[in-house]
C-alpha cells in the first residue's frame, strides 16, 4: 500500500520523542494505552509487568533473529500479517486499526518487517496514549500526542503509494 522512498529514509533517523534506556522510567512518563512496535521494546514492557495494549513484532531485532529470551517473552500472536521491508501493507494497517480498537491486548506478528509500523500506530494512538518503538543503538522512543500524530501523518503522506487510501483505511474505511 505504501513504501518508503530512498529520499525519505533520512527523515526516520531522528526519534519522534524522548529516548529511554529504562522501561520503568519510560512507563512513569507513558500514558494509556501503550502501543509497542518491536520485539525488544515489547520484551522490556512485559518484563516491567506492563504488557502493551498492542504489540507489533517480527521476531527480529536490528535485522537479526531476536534472542530467545526476547522471543519467549513476547505474547502469542493474535493475528499474523505479511509486510515487506520498507513498506506498510494493507494487511498491517488493518491489523493495527483492529488491534487499537480491541478491548484486550493484541499482538500482531509480522512476516517481513515491522519497522515502519510506528507511523500508523502513532496515527491511530488514542489521546493520552503513547507509542513505544526502538531506536537502534540508543533505546526506546516514547511518542504520542497531537504533534507526533501530525508528524506521522506527514511522513505517511510523503511515502510512495496511495496515502489517502491508507489513511481512509486507518480511519475505518472498508478493506
Amino acid at each position: 500500500m505504501l513504501s518508503l522512498p530512498p529520499a525519505l529514509r533520512a527523515a526516520f533517523k531522528d526519534p519522534l520523542g524522548p529516548v529511554y534506556t529504562d522501561a520503568e522510567a519510560l512507563l512513569a512518563d507513558a500514558g494509556d494505552p501503550v502501543l509497542a512496535v518491536g520485539d525488544v521494546v515489547t520484551h522490556h514492557l512485559v518484563a516491567a509487568d506492563h504488557p502493551p495494549h498492542v504489540a507489533v513484532v517480527d521476531g527480529r531485532t536490528e535485522r537479526e533473529t531476536a534472542p530467545a529470551a526476547v522471543r519467549e517473552s513476547t505474547p502469542a500472536p493474535d493475528v499474523t500479517v505479511a509486510n515487506p521491508a520498507a513498506s506498510l501493507s494493507r494487511a498491517l494497517l488493518v491489523a493495527l486499526r483492529d488491534a487499537v480498537a480491541a478491548e484486550g491486548p493484541t499482538t500482531v506478528a509480522v512476516e517481513g518487517e515491522e519497522d515502519l509500523a510506528a507511523l500508523p500506530a502513532l496515527y491511530l494512538c488514542p489521546p493520552g496514549g503513547n507509542v513505544v518503538y526502538g531506536q537502534p543503538g540508543e533505546g526506546m522512543v516514547l511518542a504520542g500526542g497531537a504533534d507526533a500524530r501530525d508528524r506521522a501523518r506527514d511522513l505517511l503522506s510523503r511515502m510512495d503509494g496511495d496515502d489517502a487510501a491508507a489513511v481512509a483505511l486507518l480511519n475505518g474505511a472498508a478493506e
